[in-house]
């Protein structure tokens, strides 16, 4: 099948590769010159695993190619893909001025049949829209699908090839035809395509994306809740997520969820509640809590230095919002290093793959480090605000050679408690407080203060 693809960001590079590895012949096409020319010599623009071994395949094999040539580009596609930002607006909407001039763009080109396929997450009646602008430049026939992408960044290619479910709205059968054939090498295993109307399918993305940004804020509130009663916040999370109603996915706690979809998804599906008279209160509460766990472990910091931050510099470790991307939209990362750095710290910082966007981003506003030991030079204390696996299992006696003082606070509860006691750091992570029993205490009333004191010197 001959397929086009509008946007080489992040969803249309791996849409676009992904359909080109099971046999179709794909064309993207992309405005900024530079960024086409390094994907026709065969350089990737993005950092997501596994998917460089694909590009450059299909780039060998002649189903992958790149272009700013629009009219080329669309020509012989039976379908085209727009793979378009649609950022947050000034009044919280997505902007949809990509979507729609992409749109007009091709419907003054085409010349036969195209299915058209809108594969951004678009607010509710965006199909709609689309269609409109088609009707008014032309004449040729078209359907217009929503076909969200549910890709999670560091497992893209892995969720593109084995969906769990392909979901497609859309009313027309000659469409519904297309899409089945397209899809159908992902779904060998059984996994459903599932069809709905247009509507429905962009609703599906908004409340999936929701649910799960609601899921990780509960917990981060019943983290928060744990350091004040001396729970042990993993503990909680396996009593919780062995129940089968409930799952065992989206329940580590941590510094709150960022990245690309999640807050804008989360914004824009508020937003469009409200402009349909709906007052929906978990989301908003759901923003609320996660814009002040962003920056948690500043208070945990700004609490040990009893709020004197001045001539300290910190390590740390990690820049991406989550772990196997180079993305840093929205990453906690950023607002821990605003605020450090306007309570007069200083900061060497690490990560794997983050570090040029971070650069590009701020600058010498902080330094950087070639490796994860050398962030910890002369470190007052060890930030952690990304799960890679490289930050797991540390070397501890060479941190404690490099760093000024054993001092950690963990945003991603990297390690065993009792270890970081034994091994003689101060360690402090999310919603956990280690209780050591019998600990000079012969009554429990002396236990309960005996616990308060540890824990003003050792929240874990």
């Amino acid at each position: 099948m001959k397929i086009a693809v509008i946007g080489t960001g992040y969803v249309g590079l791996v849409t676009g590769t992904c359909l080109a590895e099971t046999g179709n012949e794909v064309i993207c096409v992309d405005i900024d010159q530079l960024k086409v020319e390094k994907m026709q010599h065969g350089i990737i623009p993005i950092y997501e695993p596994g998917l460089d071994i694909l590009f450059l395949r299909n780039i060998s094999q002649k189903r992958l190619s790149f272009t700013t040539n629009l009219a080329m580009a669309i020509k012989d596609a039976q379908i085209i893909f727009m793979a378009l930002p649609t950022p947050p607006g000034g009044d919280g909407n997505a902007d949809l001025s990509y979507i729609l001039g992409a749109a007009a763009d091709v419907s003054k080109l085409i010349t036969s049949y195209k299915v058209i396929v809108n594969k951004s997450t678009v607010p509710v009646g965006t199909a709609d829209q689309v269609k409109a602008v088609f009707k008014a430049n032309t004449a040729v026939e078209v359907d217009v699908v929503s076909n969200p992408e549910f890709l999670r960044e560091g497992v893209a290619v892995e969720d593109f090839m084995k969906p769990d479910r392909v979901v497609i709205g859309t009313k027309s059968e000659k469409a519904k035809k297309l899409m089945t054939e397209l899809y159908a090498p992902y779904v060998r295993s059984g996994n459903p395509i599932l069809f709905m109307n247009e509507k429905s399918s962009e609703l599906t993305k908004y409340a999936a994306n929701a649910f799960l940004a609601t899921k990780i804020t509960f917990m981060n509130e019943i983290a928060n809740l744990c350091e004040l009663v001396y729970a042990d916040v993993d503990s909680v999370r396996m009593g919780i997520g062995s129940d089968e109603r409930i799952g065992k996915r989206f329940l580590f706690p941590g510094l709150g969820y960022g990245g690309s979809c999640f807050p804008k998804d989360v914004q824009a599906l508020s937003k469009s509640a409200a402009e349909n008279q709906y007052d929906f209160q978990i989301l908003k509460a759901v923003m609320t809590v996660n814009e002040k766990q962003k920056t948690v472990l500043v208070d945990k910091v700004l609490k040990y230095y009893k709020g004197d931050l001045k001539g300290k510099h910190f390590a740390l470790w990690g820049l991406a919002f989550k772990p196997e991307t180079d993305d840093i939209r929205e990453a906690p990362a950023l607002y821990i290093i605003s605020r450090l750095l306007l309570n007069g710290a200083t900061i060497t910082a690490f990560d794997p793959e983050g570090m040029d966007n971070i650069k590009a981003l701020l600058g010498d506003q902080i330094s950087y480090a070639s490796n994860q030991y050398d962030a910890l030079k002369g470190a007052d204390a060890l930030l952690i605000a990304t799960e890679w696996s490289v930050f797991r299992n540390p070397d501890f006696e060479k941190m404690e050679e490099t760093m000024d003082h054993k001092v950690i606070f963990d945003g991603r509860n990297l390690y065993d408690l009792q270890k970081m006691i034994d091994l003689g750091y101060y360690y402090n992570s999310i919603g956990r407080s280690l209780i050591i029993p019998g600990a000079n205490a012969a009554e429990e009333g002396d236990q309960a203060d005996l616990t308060g004191n540890l824990n003003e010197l050792v929240s874990l």
